[in-house]
């Protein structure tokens, strides 16, 4: 995929200052097929500031040009996951935005940014949920490919008790992992659950029992995916399932489109000819966009919403 960023040699020299990026294994100088990027304000249980946003999101932006990291492993430095927003720090920059209507519509809330950044990552996120997590530091996790957490972290979507509501994507991504009554009830009550809850125990395809083996079992999942999986083969997996068309008739000629366009590429050709062998295979870290020249398939582009004359809201491509 062309881009302006170029991606550095070591993802651990680059000078970051609420986020921390590593190799796998630590002491490698270059970069490695999965790096592990860290919350990293543990004396403030790592609260998002706009600066933390910010760092992610560069970090996605040279992931997803990278051909030698085929996985990230989204995790919290020391005790939390994430608490959410530092509201030390407060909402008042926002404010700026709600000068005019013109101005209200250029707004994009960051952590949408951010939640849409790991979405169109080729590469796939696996999140170790270690610790305590709320608001943001939920639902940054829900555009991720894998969600893993300590059966004992607190989670919790306190944005009605805060005045605030739903952000980062999350209105779109939360319904469609644990239902939508789990949704409502989550995000109507704000309260503190378990990950094991059974409220929001389906976020997560696997509960650990401490910290460290949450951590420890996600880098083995990422290393196995990034060394046994082709890239392509698992972003179109993944945008075939979130951007699924509305029925079996119309799933039916996607799938067979993208299938007939994967049948014979050259990851396929070294996925079945590794298995033959019995070695390990050597895809390639990249997706070939002109083997499918039909992705995206979607509307890639954002909507705008305006308001009429009768004070409601239309929403324009």
């Amino acid at each position: 995929m062309s881009s302006t960023t170029t991606p550095p040699a070591s993802y651990s020299s680059l000078p970051f200052k609420d986020i921390t990026v590593s190799h796998v294994p630590a002491n490698s100088t270059t970069a490695t097929k999965v790096l592990i990027l860290a919350f990293n304000r543990p004396e403030k249980y790592n609260a998002v500031t706009e600066n933390l946003l910010t760092e992610v999101e560069s970090v996605y932006n040279l992931v997803n040009t990278d051909e030698r990291v085929r996985a990230v492993i989204l995790t919290g430095a020391g005790p939390a996951f994430c608490a959410g927003a530092d509201l030390e720090v407060g909402f008042a920059g926002l404010l700026a935005h709600k000068e005019s209507e013109e101005s209200i519509n250029r707004f994009r809330d960051q952590g949408g940014r951010v939640a849409l950044a790991i979405t169109r990552c080729i590469k796939p996120t696996v999140v170790a949920l270690n610790g305590p997590a709320a608001g943001f530091g939920l639902t940054i996790t829900l555009p991720a490919t894998i969600r893993v957490a300590w059966s004992g972290a607190k989670v919790a979507l306190p944005f009605s008790r805060r005045g605030l509501t739903l952000e980062s994507c999350s209105a779109f991504f939360l319904p469609r992992l644990v239902g939508l009554s789990n949704a409502m009830h989550l995000a109507t009550t704000g309260s503190t659950y378990l990950a094991s809850d059974p409220l929001v125990s389906g976020l997560f395809s696997k509960l650990l029992p401490t910290p460290q083996e949450t951590v420890s079992y996600a880098i083995d999942l990422a290393t196995d995916i990034a060394e046994n999986t082709s890239v392509a083969s698992t972003k179109l997996i993944r945008d075939m399932m979130l951007y699924c068309p509305a029925t079996p008739e119309d799933t039916h000629v996607l799938d067979s489109r993208v299938f007939i366009s994967i049948v014979g590429s050259r990851d396929n050709m070294e996925g079945v000819k590794s298995f033959m062998k019995k070695r390990k295979p050597q895809f390639s870290g990249a997706m070939d966009e002109n083997e499918f020249p039909f992705w995206p398939w979607w509307n890639a582009g954002e909507r705008d919403f305006t308001r009429q004359a009768d004070g409601k809201l239309k929403a324009n491509i």
